[in-house]
């Protein structure tokens, strides 16, 4: 029931989506038929005087009419549209009347059509009918009722298959603008994801580089506050411009880690290794891993790091990479330093790196766990790859 009471969509009416082509050969064909028309009405001989002038006003009041009703039907606005059919029903009576039936039923078969495209079919097929009934009425004996009935059922039904057309078009516009606006959403959030990714990369750096810089001048000062020697401070003092340079290069490698253009994690780890005097051990078959999970590992065992020598400084650090089916795992631990216990060295920061360390590991759907391994402390990373 509900097609026969709904209105076509406001999609279907316009024509966006329409092919150049089909609204070419529309336009030609009504033009075609209102010269064919007016070519077999004035054209015969019976038509003299003032039948000349009904039959011409008549046309033209209905052809009014029917353009009133092709404004208002997608209003759906059905008082006016039935007062504008009801106009171009009159004239088509009255052309019809006065002795030309091809107008009448031109415009009868117009509202045939009209009506099974732009209006519900509860209304439509009614005033169809309705037409149809007073055409056969008032035509003329000799012509062929029969083959009038058909056209105007005909071309009823073609109207109704026009507007199916239509439909469907519309169905494809709107997938297409939801398309589009999934695509829109789509940029927008990778937009919103990568500025996340790049503002997590540059804070990370950031926290390790000026963490590192922050010990090298609070031994400074209190090496100065002892009354160390110049050469001891300058050591230290550069110490902490090496690591401030360190960070920015550190910034440049994590834009181009987020590239996929950083050098093998075991490559890193082994060059860090070296620096912070660390032991390093490689277990398993070495493979590439993935941009995220490669920077999750490199800034995990940067975090480590620097914790250690923040919490325990001088304590023995040891790393192990190891590559495990489906899996790739970074173990940092350091040793307690002699005279502080290790619930003391647990306690002394403030948890953020390592709550950093782990919201990350979680985006990318692995673990982290850190916590006192014996005498020391051990960060445990563990990723899909």
């Amino acid at each position: 029931m509900d097609n026969w009471t709904d209105w076509p969509s406001r999609e279907a009416l316009n024509r966006e989506g329409l092919a150049p082509a089909r609204r070419r050969v529309a336009i030609a064909a009504r033009y075609l038929g209102i010269g064919a028309a007016i070519l077999a009405t004035f054209g015969s001989a019976h038509l003299r005087g003032w039948s000349v002038w009904l039959v011409a006003g008549a046309s033209v009041l209905g052809m009014v009419g029917f353009w009133g009703f092709l404004g208002s039907a997608p209003k759906m606005r059905i008082e006016r549209s039935l007062a504008w059919l009801a106009l171009v029903l009159a004239m088509a009576m009255l052309a019809v009347a006065v002795g030309a039936p091809v107008i009448g039923l031109i415009f009868v078969c117009g509202i045939a059509m009209g009506t099974a495209q732009r209006m519900p079919l509860v209304v439509a097929v009614p005033t169809t009918a309705l037409a149809t009934v007073l055409f056969l009425v008032l035509v003329p004996k000799p012509s062929s009722w029969l083959g009038n009935v058909g056209l105007i059922v005909g071309l009823g039904v073609m109207g109704y298959v026009i507007r199916l057309d239509w439909e469907a078009r519309a169905t494809t516009q709107r997938l297409l603008t939801q398309e589009r606006a999934a695509r829109a959403a789509e940029a927008e959030s990778a937009a919103l994801a990568e500025r996340a990714r790049i503002a997590r990369e540059i804070h990370d750096v950031l926290a390790h580089s000026l963490s590192a810089q922050l010990v090298h001048l609070e031994a400074a000062r209190l090496m100065l506050d002892a009354g160390a020697d110049r050469a001891q401070l300058r050591e230290r003092i550069v110490a902490a411009r090496r690591m401030a340079q360190d960070g920015l290069a550190e910034t440049r490698q994590a834009l181009s880690a987020l590239r996929g253009e950083f050098a093998p994690v075991s490559e890193f780890l082994e060059s860090l290794a070296r620096n912070e005097g660390a032991a390093l051990t490689v277990e398993g078959e070495p493979r590439p891993l993935a941009a995220e999970a490669g920077v999750a590992v490199r800034r995990t065992v940067q975090e480590a790091l620097t914790n250690a020598r923040k919490h325990a400084p001088g304590a023995v650090c040891a790393i192990r990479l190891s590559y495990l089916d489906g899996t790739v795992e970074l173990a940092v631990r350091n040793g307690a330093v002699e005279g502080r216990p290790m619930s003391e060295l647990a306690e002394s920061g403030s948890g953020l790196g390592l709550l950093g360390m782990r919201e990350r590991a979680e985006l990318l759907g692995g673990t982290l766990d850190a916590g006192p391994d014996g005498d020391g402390f051990k960060v445990l990373l563990t990723l899909p790859v």
